[in-house]
């Protein structure tokens, strides 16, 4: 199956995604990721105002299949979170890259976007 993600987007090797909006960061999982989890029945957020560390676990997206944790792609302070997804996990099924966004974060520090992967090095990655 062929994945499209968007350029603009930035990957994590655990399949998180950045997506820098002005002076926020967008957090969700990659399509890549919501395929192999199959269906997904829960999501662990945490709350607004809490604070990420890049590379720690932040939550955790429940499948039928496994329970997978998510991981902070940078480090900083989660301002809005996507409560939507928790009251129906199937957005995140139906639009992970879209209205499925798990967290909108100030970022601590912008310079660790550098470290994750363009959409076409990820695309060459899952595709390995």
């Amino acid at each position: 199956m062929g994945f499209s993600f968007p350029d603009h987007f930035l990957f994590a090797d655990s399949h998180e995604y950045a997506f820098v909006d002005n002076e926020f960061v967008r957090i969700g999982i990659s399509e890549f990721a919501v395929d192999q989890l199959g269906d997904i029945v829960f999501v662990d957020l945490p709350e607004q105002g809490s604070i990420l560390t890049k590379g720690s676990t932040f939550g955790n997206v429940e499948s039928v299949k496994a329970v997978e944790d998510l991981h902070a792609p940078i480090s900083g302070e989660i301002v809005h979170r996507n409560d939507s997804v928790l009251a129906s996990p199937e957005e995140l099924q139906n639009d992970p890259h879209g209205e499925g966004w798990l967290l909108i974060v100030r970022p601590e520090n912008k310079d660790q976007l550098k470290e994750l992967m363009d959409a076409a090095t990820y695309t060459k990655k899952i595709s390995a």
